[in-house]
């Protein structure tokens, strides 16, 4: 019952509706009371009274139908018809039909203990930032004290431990295609508030969050797409553009990008022409292909099932050709199945010595229809009987899972499997395409300064919103709750500014692979309300599972599409527990290749020339695109220089999201790394990422048993390269040095230098080696006019110490600075070369300062310079080559 007095007259009974509007002439709201005879009568509110009147203020308001919700400064409710409402930046009140808006109270979020702790660690990474750049962590502790506590948001729901269930949209479609486990991925990420998908490799990650994307449009809703991976995210992007549906998206985050966006806005294309079939039939046609996705999955496990028989088999074989054992006995005859023959292999290895007894001999006829005996009077008998039985079982094996496959490869043929998937792919397409040609606004004039302002049109345009993860709040209208946002790449994210995105919707889909690269997290001292929420050594990820157990639906991407069977098969046996289904081929190509490196500590400063050199020593082009990671930068650094021009070079980290044909994996540490460094090359997601960027090959170059002590990933990696590649794709590098000899363990080949090494040439052993070698060169017919002499003082090179040289240059000659070896013509005895000998000592700043020195005086002097690092391969090559050059330099310069 609602009371209208003006005046103080009670009006109520004489009228028959009574409205308010805001007055500009007056500056002030106005009540207007409708009698029945049509007339009006307006007075001010403030001179009118209305029940019931509440007042409604701490509140937020949102409007029906738009996207974002507004902190207000008061609210009344008036009549229960209209709200009164006033901001903080309008001193005149606004008026909204009770219809129209919602006044929700604003959570309690803020005070809790957990956006406390978030907020304290990004305000503490604030303060700890460099200078100089973008401050994210600044922009972060901005938009946290921005976020109006909305009650339906991801974040009230993460703070409080919390995971409301929701009802999935009926008749999904799947316009990018799809598997069984991508079928359940979009089902379950419907199912709850927040919901998370691991993907594994090459299963298919980013076309499952297209069939979501999909899915949202559908049902009209209004969702972003963001991760701290810009690669993740234009993945995305670039996959809607090849079906024309990239119109959709605003490519927003970063200012920069932001305004590369509403400088280029696509254009909404005109209607489509393709017909979309019916719902109901897409519908059917989804239902049936559903009950056909699990036999593709079988077909696929029972292909990597013969393969891997083919691979034993071969391997017992090989064996048995080793025995001698002639012709085995005929199994056959038992007619006996696979789980038969190995029940009487194990009878046969728990049968006593001697002839079986009565008892054993009637469970023979009875278990195994076998009656004749004599085959098993002697151990040496029962031994070939059991390798006869081994190899029967494979061959068994292998018929019936050959018969197993045919007959499902059948059924799939039988009922048009491929054809319905295609089917059901393209309908859903153009029915999607369809629905968006209606419920797509239209274009207009939006620029990065005015969108926000007219945002629930923008949204109405731009369903899909693509951001970095810390710049998705920036990039909407304050206070915006999207229906969904999708969290790609979440292993890497870390919580802050992961929570940002939560801030901004209703229900997240979080997308990662904790058995891929972690973020690295930021070490903070503030302690955590508890273990999954503390941000120094939780990803995102992590911190879901971590909060919510079994209550959080996941679900695992199982079919991999990417590599060759041989590469991935390690990630799926020695890290996804063999849940993954293989989809790719083998069709007998040689996916693996191991490189070991001569014995010897070959690492400097995370660098090992040794290893980019012995793949060069075998490298084949044979791949359209190919990349060489390594753990370390400086390694990468080095590839660089010496790799051809089309190698991506990259540490393994960076190069998680990306792929290439062939990949070289580089293990770099020698085998005097300490625990740290082993720890760090041998991650599980190191090598895991590490593995599985390589499509069609993987090259594995390592020290010999570098890893071996460690027993853990690459150890694991060595033993199952060595088992399944091809013999010649195991190579034992022939790349050595003969520096190697200054190691405690040394390739064989050397040794014949050793023996030849003379003590008298040097205290130093790098220097007796370096020494044995150019006398053996010098005696070449080639080099008969030059001899060597060791350690002359440089100040006896130069005649004099003129202005050619600058005081620090005098001092040092001065010193006593001396050269290892000098290379005089026999004639004249004028010195032309100097070889030196640089250990790992000449790394040191003090070191090479003195280096650089002694080469600028050498080059000043007309002396030409050899550097020989211990670490260098291919020393007499280097050597001759540099001492036949240096002649025939001087040689041109004396005759010029």
């Amino acid at each position: 019952m609602v009371t209208v007095i003006v005046d103080g007259e009670d009006k109520t009974a004489k009228i028959v509706d009574w409205t308010l509007f805001y007055s500009d002439k007056y500056d002030c709201i106005q009540l207007t009371c409708h009698f029945p005879s049509g007339k009006k009568y307006t007075r001010p509110l403030s001179a009118s009274h209305i029940e019931p009147t509440v007042d409604a203020s701490g509140k937020i308001l949102v409007k029906r139908g738009q996207p974002n919700a507004q902190r207000i400064v008061s609210a009344q409710i008036i009549g229960n018809k209209y709200a009164l409402i006033t901001y903080a930046d309008s001193a005149r009140p606004w008026i909204y039909k009770c219809a129209d808006v919602e006044l929700l109270n604003e959570s309690p979020l803020k005070q809790g203990n957990v956006f406390k702790y978030l907020r304290d660690v990004a305000e503490q990474r604030s303060r700890q930032a460099s200078s100089g750049k973008e401050n994210i962590p600044q922009n972060t502790v901005r938009q946290l004290d921005k976020i109006i506590a909305h009650p339906d948001t991801v974040l009230e729901s993460y703070c409080c431990g919390e995971n409301a269930p929701r009802r999935a949209p009926e008749n999904l479609i799947y316009p990018f295609g799809l598997n069984e486990s991508q079928m359940q991925a979009v089902e379950k990420a419907f199912s709850s508030q927040i919901s998370v998908i691991e993907g594994p490799p090459g299963t298919g990650k980013t076309q499952t969050i297209l069939n979501i994307l999909a899915n949202i449009l559908l049902q009209n809703g209004r969702v972003a797409i963001v991760s701290n991976n810009n690669t993740a995210v234009a993945n995305v992007y670039e996959k809607l553009a090849k079906v024309e549906l990239d119109y959709v998206v605003a490519k927003l985050g970063s200012t920069e990008k932001r305004e590369q966006f509403f400088d280029a806005q696509p254009s909404r294309p005109a209607a489509q022409t393709d017909p979309a079939p019916e719902k109901a039939v897409l519908t059917e046609q989804t239902l049936r292909l559903k009950n056909h996705l699990s036999m593709q999955n079988e077909v696929a496990k029972l292909r990597a099932e013969i393969d891997e028989l083919n691979i034993e088999e071969n391997y017992l074989n090989r064996w048995l050709q080793t025995q001698g054992f002639g012709v085995l006995p005929d199994i056959k005859r038992y007619r006996l199945k696979p789980g038969k023959i190995t029940d009487l292999m194990a009878f046969l290895r728990s049968l006593p010595q001697g002839k079986p007894g009565w008892r054993n001999r009637l469970s023979l006829l009875f278990k195994f229809g076998i009656f004749k005996t004599n085959v098993l009077k002697s151990a040496a008998n029962r031994q070939i009987l059991f390798f006869a039985l081994q190899h029967h079982y494979y061959s068994t094996r292998l018929q019936l899972s050959r018969a197993n496959l045919a007959e499902k490869e059948e059924i799939i043929k039988a009922n048009n499997v491929e054809a319905l998937l295609k089917s059901v792919t393209s309908d859903s397409m153009s029915f999607l395409k369809q629905h968006l040609d209606h419920s797509i606004g239209e274009n207009a004039d939006f620029t990065v300064r005015n969108y926000r302002n007219q945002f629930n049109d923008f949204i109405q345009r731009y369903p899909i919103i693509g951001s970095s993860t810390h710049s998705v709040i920036n990039s909407l209208a304050p206070g915006t709750l999207l229906d969904y946002i999708i969290i790609d790449e979440a292993s890497q994210q870390d919580i802050i500014p992961g929570i940002l995105a939560f801030a901004c919707a209703r229900n997240v889909i979080v997308v990662g692979d904790r058995k891929q690269l972690p973020h690295v997290p930021e070490e903070t001292d503030i302690l955590a309300p508890a273990p999954h929420y503390d941000c120094g050594s939780q990803s995102l990820l992590d911190s879901l599972f971590g909060l919510y157990g079994d209550n959080l639906p996941v679900t695992l991407l199982k079919e991999h599409y990417r590599c060759h069977p041989k590469i991935i098969h390690f990630c799926n046996k020695q890290f996804y527990d063999n849940q993954l289904v293989v989809m790719t081929r083998d069709k007998g190509e040689a996916a693996l290749s191991l490189i070991v490196t001569a014995r010897g500590n070959h690492e400097r400063h995370n660098s090992n020339l040794r290893e980019v050199e012995s793949f060069l020593s075998m490298e084949s082009a044979d791949a359209a695109n190919r990349g060489f990671i390594a753990p370390y930068n400086a390694q990468v650094s080095l590839s660089e220089r010496l790799l051809p021009a089309e190698f991506i070079t990259s540490t393994v980290h960076k190069f998680q999201g990306r792929e290439c044909e062939q990949i070289v994996f580089s293990t770099v540490i020698d085998k005097k790394a300490d625990t740290r460094s082993l720890d760090f090359v041998d991650d599980p997601h190191l090598i895991n990422v590490a593995v599985s960027r390589a499509q069609k090959h993987f090259t594995l170059v390592t020290g010999e048993n570098v890893f071996a002590g460690n027993n853990k990933h690459i150890a694991a990696l060595v033993r199952y390269m060595t088992y399944y590649a091809n013999e010649p794709n195991i190579h034992h590098s022939p790349v050595v040095s003969a520096f190697d000899l200054l190691y405690e363990e040394y390739d064989h080949s050397l040794e014949n230098l050793n023996t030849r090494l003379d003590p008298e040439d040097s205290t130093y052993r790098s220097e007796q080696i370096a020494m044995r070698l150019i006398k053996d060169i010098l005696k070449h017919e080639t080099y008969r006019a030059i001899v060597v002499h060791k350690q002359i003082l440089l100040r006896q090179l130069v005649t004099n110490f003129d202005d050619r040289f600058d005081p620090r240059q005098k001092e040092f000659m001065a010193q006593g600075a001396s050269c290892d070896f000098v290379f005089y013509f026999r004639v004249g005895k004028q010195p032309f070369a100097v070889i030196e000998v640089d250990g790992h000592y000449h790394e040191t700043p003090e070191q090479s300062e003195r280096d650089a020195l002694k080469a600028t005086i050498l080059d000043k002097s007309g002396i030409t310079l050899l550097r020989l690092r211990t670490v260098d391969s291919q020393i007499e090559a280097k050597i001759a080559a540099f001492i036949l050059a240096s002649m025939q330099e001087n040689s041109v310069q004396l005759a010029g």
